[in-house]
Protein backbone atom coordinates (compact mmCIF):
# COMPACT_ATOMS: atom_id res chain seq x y z
CA UNK A 1 0.00 0.00 0.00
CA UNK A 2 1.23 3.79 -0.88
CA UNK A 3 2.63 5.02 2.11
CA UNK A 4 0.41 7.97 3.74
CA UNK A 5 1.95 11.41 2.68
CA UNK A 6 2.43 13.34 6.15
CA UNK A 7 3.65 16.81 7.36
CA UNK A 8 4.65 18.01 10.83
CA UNK A 9 3.30 21.23 11.56
CA UNK A 10 5.09 23.05 14.75
CA UNK A 11 8.38 21.72 15.13
CA UNK A 12 9.65 22.01 18.65
CA UNK A 13 10.99 19.73 21.29
CA UNK A 14 7.94 17.19 21.46
CA UNK A 15 8.53 16.22 17.69
CA UNK A 16 12.07 16.08 18.05
CA UNK A 17 11.78 13.85 20.93
CA UNK A 18 8.18 11.74 20.05
CA UNK A 19 6.85 12.28 16.39
CA UNK A 20 9.60 12.65 14.48
CA UNK A 21 11.45 8.63 15.55
CA UNK A 22 7.10 7.34 15.60
CA UNK A 23 7.11 8.61 11.94
CA UNK A 24 10.06 7.28 10.66
CA UNK A 25 9.69 3.89 12.48
CA UNK A 26 6.09 3.22 10.80
CA UNK A 27 6.15 2.20 7.40
CA UNK A 28 2.36 3.36 6.72
CA UNK A 29 4.01 6.95 6.75
CA UNK A 30 6.58 9.06 4.56
CA UNK A 31 7.04 12.43 6.25
CA UNK A 32 7.36 14.86 2.84
CA UNK A 33 7.26 18.33 4.70
CA UNK A 34 7.34 20.38 7.76
CA UNK A 35 5.82 23.93 8.63
CA UNK A 36 7.30 26.09 11.42
CA UNK A 37 7.87 29.59 12.62
CA UNK A 38 11.46 28.74 13.98
CA UNK A 39 11.99 25.25 13.77
CA UNK A 40 13.17 23.16 10.63
CA UNK A 41 12.84 19.17 9.74
CA UNK A 42 16.34 17.79 7.88
CA UNK A 43 16.03 16.43 4.70
CA UNK A 44 12.12 17.69 3.80
CA UNK A 45 10.82 21.09 2.21
CA UNK A 46 10.26 23.20 4.87
CA UNK A 47 7.71 26.56 4.92
CA UNK A 48 6.96 29.02 7.14
CA UNK A 49 3.32 28.38 7.42
CA UNK A 50 1.02 25.60 7.30
CA UNK A 51 -0.94 27.23 4.00
CA UNK A 52 2.46 28.02 2.10
CA UNK A 53 2.86 24.07 2.89
CA UNK A 54 -0.09 22.93 1.42
CA UNK A 55 0.16 25.16 -1.95
CA UNK A 56 3.38 23.66 -2.50
CA UNK A 57 3.16 20.13 -1.64
CA UNK A 58 -0.43 19.19 -2.81
CA UNK A 59 0.69 15.41 -2.37
CA UNK A 60 0.08 15.67 1.18
CA UNK A 61 -2.30 13.11 2.61
CA UNK A 62 -2.32 14.05 6.53
CA UNK A 63 -0.72 16.82 8.91
CA UNK A 64 0.18 16.20 12.56
CA UNK A 65 -0.45 19.55 14.31
CA UNK A 66 2.01 20.24 17.12
CA UNK A 67 1.98 23.56 18.26
CA UNK A 68 0.47 25.08 21.34
CA UNK A 69 -3.41 24.81 21.60
CA UNK A 70 -3.99 28.31 21.48
CA UNK A 71 -3.07 28.34 17.71
CA UNK A 72 -4.00 25.06 16.45
CA UNK A 73 -7.79 25.90 15.52
CA UNK A 74 -7.21 28.20 12.71
CA UNK A 75 -4.06 25.33 11.14
CA UNK A 76 -6.46 22.27 11.41
CA UNK A 77 -9.54 24.44 9.78
CA UNK A 78 -6.80 25.25 6.70
CA UNK A 79 -6.02 21.75 6.98
CA UNK A 80 -9.43 20.15 7.17
CA UNK A 81 -10.74 22.31 4.48
CA UNK A 82 -7.78 21.30 2.43
CA UNK A 83 -9.13 17.73 2.71
CA UNK A 84 -6.07 16.81 4.19
CA UNK A 85 -6.50 14.08 7.56
CA UNK A 86 -5.48 15.79 10.86
CA UNK A 87 -3.62 14.63 13.65
CA UNK A 88 -4.11 16.57 17.14
CA UNK A 89 -1.23 16.63 19.69
CA UNK A 90 -2.77 16.58 22.89
CA UNK A 91 -4.91 19.03 24.41
CA UNK A 92 -6.59 18.76 20.80
CA UNK A 93 -7.77 23.05 21.29
CA UNK A 94 -7.90 25.46 23.78
CA UNK A 95 -11.70 25.27 23.65
CA UNK A 96 -14.12 22.55 23.49
CA UNK A 97 -16.04 24.78 21.10
CA UNK A 98 -13.07 24.97 18.65
CA UNK A 99 -12.49 20.69 17.99
CA UNK A 100 -16.67 20.17 17.90
CA UNK A 101 -16.39 22.44 14.76
CA UNK A 102 -13.30 20.85 13.24
CA UNK A 103 -14.96 17.27 14.12
CA UNK A 104 -18.13 18.67 12.54
CA UNK A 105 -15.74 19.89 9.22
CA UNK A 106 -13.73 16.55 9.50
CA UNK A 107 -17.10 14.75 8.56
CA UNK A 108 -18.13 17.03 6.56
CA UNK A 109 -14.62 16.77 4.15
CA UNK A 110 -14.89 12.82 4.75
CA UNK A 111 -11.71 12.97 6.57
CA UNK A 112 -10.02 11.76 9.44
CA UNK A 113 -9.73 14.14 12.90
CA UNK A 114 -7.43 12.38 15.62
CA UNK A 115 -7.50 13.91 18.95
CA UNK A 116 -4.71 11.86 20.63
CA UNK A 117 -4.04 11.34 24.12
CA UNK A 118 -0.71 9.49 24.40
CA UNK A 119 -0.68 9.30 27.85
CA UNK A 120 -3.80 6.48 27.55
CA UNK A 121 -1.42 4.67 25.52
CA UNK A 122 0.86 4.04 28.31
CA UNK A 123 2.17 0.44 28.66
CA UNK A 124 0.13 -0.37 32.08
CA UNK A 125 -3.04 1.73 30.88
CA UNK A 126 -5.32 -0.96 29.22
CA UNK A 127 -4.24 -3.29 32.38
CA UNK A 128 -5.40 -0.85 35.09
CA UNK A 129 -8.55 -0.98 32.77
CA UNK A 130 -8.94 -4.47 33.20
CA UNK A 131 -8.33 -4.66 36.72
CA UNK A 132 -10.72 -2.02 37.69
CA UNK A 133 -13.52 -3.72 35.56
CA UNK A 134 -13.19 -6.84 37.43
CA UNK A 135 -13.40 -5.81 41.00
CA UNK A 136 -15.67 -3.19 43.26
CA UNK A 137 -13.47 0.69 43.34
CA UNK A 138 -14.21 2.08 46.45
CA UNK A 139 -11.78 5.36 46.07
CA UNK A 140 -9.59 6.85 43.35
CA UNK A 141 -6.88 9.57 44.40
CA UNK A 142 -4.76 11.00 41.35
CA UNK A 143 -1.22 12.95 42.23
CA UNK A 144 0.32 14.19 38.89
CA UNK A 145 3.39 16.53 40.34
CA UNK A 146 6.48 17.79 38.41
CA UNK A 147 8.95 20.41 38.14
CA UNK A 148 7.46 22.90 35.66
CA UNK A 149 10.97 24.42 35.53
CA UNK A 150 12.39 20.99 34.06
CA UNK A 151 9.62 20.22 31.80
CA UNK A 152 8.36 23.89 30.60
CA UNK A 153 12.20 25.90 30.62
CA UNK A 154 11.03 29.87 29.71
CA UNK A 155 8.04 28.63 27.79
CA UNK A 156 5.41 31.59 28.35
CA UNK A 157 2.78 30.24 26.46
CA UNK A 158 1.71 27.69 29.02
CA UNK A 159 0.97 30.36 31.30
CA UNK A 160 -1.04 32.37 28.81
CA UNK A 161 -4.90 32.35 28.69
CA UNK A 162 -5.33 29.15 26.95
CA UNK A 163 -2.15 27.59 27.86
CA UNK A 164 -3.72 25.54 30.87
CA UNK A 165 -1.06 26.16 32.88
CA UNK A 166 -0.64 22.54 35.41
CA UNK A 167 -3.46 20.99 33.39
CA UNK A 168 -1.26 20.84 30.40
CA UNK A 169 0.24 17.71 32.60
CA UNK A 170 -2.85 17.60 34.15
CA UNK A 171 -5.00 16.32 31.52
CA UNK A 172 -2.54 13.31 30.65
CA UNK A 173 -3.97 11.75 34.19
CA UNK A 174 -7.52 12.98 33.12
CA UNK A 175 -7.19 11.20 29.58
CA UNK A 176 -6.02 8.11 31.79
CA UNK A 177 -8.57 8.31 34.58
CA UNK A 178 -11.55 9.08 31.89
CA UNK A 179 -10.35 5.54 30.12
CA UNK A 180 -9.77 3.23 32.73
CA UNK A 181 -12.91 4.10 35.59
CA UNK A 182 -16.11 1.89 34.13
CA UNK A 183 -18.53 4.95 34.88
CA UNK A 184 -18.00 8.78 33.76
CA UNK A 185 -17.20 10.97 36.47
CA UNK A 186 -17.91 14.51 37.11
CA UNK A 187 -16.30 17.53 39.10
CA UNK A 188 -17.98 18.49 42.31
CA UNK A 189 -15.65 21.02 43.50
CA UNK A 190 -12.25 22.46 42.70
CA UNK A 191 -9.39 25.13 43.92
CA UNK A 192 -6.89 26.37 41.22
CA UNK A 193 -3.62 28.46 42.71
CA UNK A 194 -2.87 31.36 40.06
CA UNK A 195 0.76 33.05 40.52
CA UNK A 196 0.03 36.54 40.72
CA UNK A 197 1.96 37.41 37.89
CA UNK A 198 0.48 34.50 35.56
CA UNK A 199 -3.10 33.73 34.00
CA UNK A 200 -2.78 30.04 34.11
CA UNK A 201 -3.12 27.82 37.68
CA UNK A 202 0.25 26.31 38.97
CA UNK A 203 -1.95 23.69 41.05
CA UNK A 204 -5.47 22.86 41.40
CA UNK A 205 -6.97 20.23 43.58
CA UNK A 206 -10.44 18.67 42.15
CA UNK A 207 -12.82 16.26 43.68
CA UNK A 208 -14.62 14.00 41.58
CA UNK A 209 -17.98 11.67 41.83
CA UNK A 210 -19.77 9.71 39.64
CA UNK A 211 -23.69 8.52 39.46
CA UNK A 212 -22.61 5.43 42.21
CA UNK A 213 -21.10 8.41 44.65
CA UNK A 214 -17.63 7.39 43.89
CA UNK A 215 -14.99 9.22 45.41
CA UNK A 216 -12.15 10.17 43.10
CA UNK A 217 -9.77 13.62 43.91
CA UNK A 218 -6.84 15.27 42.57
CA UNK A 219 -3.75 17.28 43.42
CA UNK A 220 -2.19 18.95 40.24
CA UNK A 221 1.17 20.75 40.95
CA UNK A 222 4.09 21.94 38.78
CA UNK A 223 6.11 23.39 42.30
CA UNK A 224 7.39 19.55 42.91
CA UNK A 225 11.37 19.33 43.01
CA UNK A 226 13.15 15.97 42.92
CA UNK A 227 11.41 12.84 42.01
CA UNK A 228 8.47 13.55 39.93
CA UNK A 229 4.94 11.99 41.15
CA UNK A 230 2.40 10.50 37.77
CA UNK A 231 0.24 8.42 40.25
CA UNK A 232 -3.20 7.02 40.29
CA UNK A 233 -4.06 4.90 43.09
CA UNK A 234 -7.59 2.96 43.82
CA UNK A 235 -8.68 1.10 46.71
CA UNK A 236 -10.77 -2.00 45.59
CA UNK A 237 -12.03 -4.64 47.27
CA UNK A 238 -9.46 -6.61 45.43
CA UNK A 239 -6.71 -4.35 47.19
CA UNK A 240 -4.99 -1.43 46.79
CA UNK A 241 -4.08 -0.67 42.53
CA UNK A 242 -1.24 1.61 41.96
CA UNK A 243 -0.68 2.88 38.09
CA UNK A 244 2.37 4.73 38.82
CA UNK A 245 5.17 6.90 36.11
CA UNK A 246 2.61 8.30 34.45
CA UNK A 247 1.11 4.66 33.42
CA UNK A 248 3.98 2.78 32.89
CA UNK A 249 3.58 0.78 35.83
CA UNK A 250 0.91 -1.47 37.38
CA UNK A 251 1.19 -2.55 41.13
CA UNK A 252 -1.70 -4.42 43.12
CA UNK A 253 -0.69 -4.54 46.93
CA UNK A 254 2.72 -3.32 46.57
CA UNK A 255 3.51 -6.30 43.93
CA UNK A 256 3.80 -4.92 40.26
CA UNK A 257 2.13 -7.05 37.71
CA UNK A 258 2.78 -5.11 34.49
CA UNK A 259 5.55 -3.00 33.11
CA UNK A 260 6.77 -3.22 29.76
CA UNK A 261 8.93 -0.24 27.37
CA UNK A 262 6.77 2.90 26.70
CA UNK A 263 5.76 3.06 23.20
CA UNK A 264 3.03 6.20 23.54
CA UNK A 265 3.76 7.85 20.07
CA UNK A 266 4.18 4.96 17.98
CA UNK A 267 0.73 3.35 19.24
CA UNK A 268 -0.99 7.11 18.12
CA UNK A 269 0.47 6.94 14.89
CA UNK A 270 -1.00 3.01 14.43
CA UNK A 271 -4.11 4.27 15.80
CA UNK A 272 -4.17 7.61 13.31
CA UNK A 273 -3.12 5.28 9.85
CA UNK A 274 -5.90 2.88 11.34
CA UNK A 275 -8.44 5.42 11.36
CA UNK A 276 -7.27 6.91 7.60
CA UNK A 277 -7.36 3.87 6.70
CA UNK A 278 -11.04 2.84 7.76
CA UNK A 279 -12.44 6.46 7.32
CA UNK A 280 -13.03 6.90 10.39
CA UNK A 281 -12.41 9.54 13.49
CA UNK A 282 -11.09 9.95 16.69
CA UNK A 283 -12.26 12.83 18.74
CA UNK A 284 -12.63 12.14 22.72
CA UNK A 285 -13.45 15.28 24.34
CA UNK A 286 -13.45 14.16 28.39
CA UNK A 287 -10.26 15.41 29.65
CA UNK A 288 -10.48 18.49 28.31
CA UNK A 289 -13.87 18.94 29.39
CA UNK A 290 -12.93 18.00 32.95
CA UNK A 291 -10.71 20.79 32.48
CA UNK A 292 -13.38 23.16 31.31
CA UNK A 293 -15.48 22.43 34.26
CA UNK A 294 -12.76 22.81 36.37
CA UNK A 295 -11.91 26.43 35.30
CA UNK A 296 -15.76 26.85 35.58
CA UNK A 297 -16.54 25.49 38.56
CA UNK A 298 -12.86 26.09 40.76
CA UNK A 299 -12.03 28.48 43.20
CA UNK A 300 -9.10 30.95 42.92
CA UNK A 301 -6.47 31.41 45.05
CA UNK A 302 -4.04 33.27 44.52
CA UNK A 303 -0.47 32.68 45.54
CA UNK A 304 2.95 34.16 45.16
CA UNK A 305 4.29 35.26 42.09
CA UNK A 306 6.15 32.43 39.70
CA UNK A 307 9.59 33.34 37.36
CA UNK A 308 11.71 30.86 35.95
Amino acid sequence: MTPIQIAIVGVGKIVRDQHLPAISKNADYRLIAAASRHGIVDGIDNFKSIEAMLEAVPAINAVSLCMPSQYRYEAAHVALEAGKHVFLEKPPGATLSEVADLEALAAAKGVSLFASWHSRYAPAVEAAKAFLASTAIRNVKIIWREDVRHWHPNQEWIWAAGGLGVFDPGINALSIVTHILPRPIFITSATLEFPENRDAPIAATIAFSDADKLSVSAEFDWRQTGKQSWDIVAETDAGEMVLSEGGAKLAVDGKLVHEEPEQEYSMLYRRFAELIKTGKSDVDLAPLRHVADAFMLGRRKFVEAFHD
